[in-house]
């Protein structure tokens, strides 16, 4: 149910307690404001311990298998990527350049979070910042990504702000509700990142000897559409997980469905997080063990195989060519030991939570409720979906452990 009348019939009224609460709040007094709603401080409050743990990385069984990652250049834009950082930084003023950078191996990389509700004033907030300097640092999506990765994610801040509207709330929700950091120096030979999150985009890009990793990433959207008659954001990642799904035989989709229902009563308890519903791979779980579960692509035939590729070419399509390259062959290289879940219904319009996972990969796609829109159980057209790099190369960490082991 992803068309405008779908979502539409949910817009909370003008004078609904969850909207009149919220009017006259700011990123910050909201902020403070959400420590102390009883939903998002308990979110908050369990999202907290896990922030400052050192960085281990994602894994299926607790321990971290070694030598998967190997430093080689894939064609990142680097150049690009130094030339839009150095332009940013000449926009801001000194105090502003201090606060927006920290250490290449900064704990600050595990602040970034997708809730509307900032938990963490990383770096710079964009909507704070003066009009140049805001488009130079809006810059290095351009720089770092690939075009249709770009749009998407100013689509998906647009729509951000189409929410606010909606909703009356601009200052908390708006274009420009979002974090920047950088992380190390710009440089054409040394490590170094930047990073971009808020409400429903979440974006960490590392670049260490001439290779690009951009990982953890999370796209979402509520409403999944801009404007009324726009195609949304993110149905072809929907599309094609619907695909991979068909291709399996009735044993492999037997064993992939664990759960029948988004909210099934076989679940265990605590399957469903208040916050990330099904996603077991979002912010703040860097660390956090994910068993594989449903069928192994082994067990796949060709169509299968093919339908995986094309879903996994979709899912990365925000990185620039080369690097789009290497990693569709790098998770490829490991479709053997890759597994697939799926949780909801199968039907064309049914909503669901799909999970490819491997030594190498976790993407994951859930159809979510209504935070600022009323509807109680998952929609179409409300979308989250995440990229992780687990056995510890989220936000380039395994390779720039690598490059620290070989350089002064």
């Amino acid at each position: 149910m992803s068309d405008d009348a779908g979502f539409r019939q949910f817009l909370y009224p003008s004078d609904d307690e969850r909207i009149v609460g919220l009017r006259g709040l700011d990123a910050y007094s909201y902020r403070e404001a959400a420590k102390h709603d009883a939903f998002t401080g308990d979110l908050i409050r369990g999202w907290q311990p896990l922030y400052p743990s050192e960085f281990v990385g994602v894994t299926s069984d607790g321990t971290i298998i070694p030598d998967l990652f190997k430093a080689a250049p894939n064609g990142a834009p680097v150049a690009a990527m130094v030339s839009a950082a150095t332009a940013a930084l000449a926009a801001l003023t000194p105090a502003e350049r201090e606060t927006l950078q920290y250490p290449v191996d900064a704990v600050q990389w595990q602040s970034w979070a997708n809730p509307e509700f900032m938990q963490h004033d990383t770096g710079l907030r964009l909507e704070f910042l003066n009009a140049d300097a805001r488009e130079a640092l809006l810059g290095l999506l351009d720089a770092t990504l690939s075009p249709q990765g770009a749009t998407l994610a100013r689509k998906l801040m647009h729509i951000n702000g189409y929410l606010g509207g909606l909703t009356g709330l601009e200052p908390i929700m708006n274009d420009l509700s979002y974090n920047v950091s950088f992380y190390g120096t710009p440089s054409l030979t040394e490590p170094w990142g930047w990073q971009i999150f808020g409400h429903h985009l979440a974006l960490n890009c590392a670049v260490v000897a001439d290779q690009l990793v951009i990982s953890p990433i999370f796209f979402g959207a509520e409403p999944d559409k801009l404007h009324d008659g726009d195609d949304p954001a993110l149905t072809p990642r929907v599309t094609k997980a619907r695909a991979l799904l068909a291709a399996l035989t009735p044993a492999q989709k037997n064993t992939a469905v664990l759960f029948d229902s988004m909210v099934d009563p076989a679940m265990p308890a605590g399957r469903i997080h208040p916050g990330d519903e099904r996603h077991l791979a979002g912010a703040f779980q860097d660390n956090r063990v994910i068993p594989y579960e449903g069928v192994c692509v082994s067990e796949l035939g060709s169509d299968a195989r093919d339908r995986l590729r094309e879903f996994v070419r979709e899912f990365i399509d925000y990185l620039p060519e080369g690097p789009a390259r290497a990693r569709q062959l790098e998770i490829e290289a490991h479709f053997d030991e890759t597994w697939i879940s799926w949780i909801g219904g199968t039907g064309p319009e049914d909503v669901f939570y799909i999970r490819v996972q491997s030594p190498v990969v976790i993407l994951e796609l859930d159809h979510h409720c209504g935070v600022f829109l009323s509807n109680t159980e998952p929609a179409g057209f409300h979308i989250h979906t995440i990229v992780r790099t687990p056995n510890g190369n989220d936000y380039g960490r395994a390779l720039l452990r690598q490059y620290e082991a070989t350089h002064d």
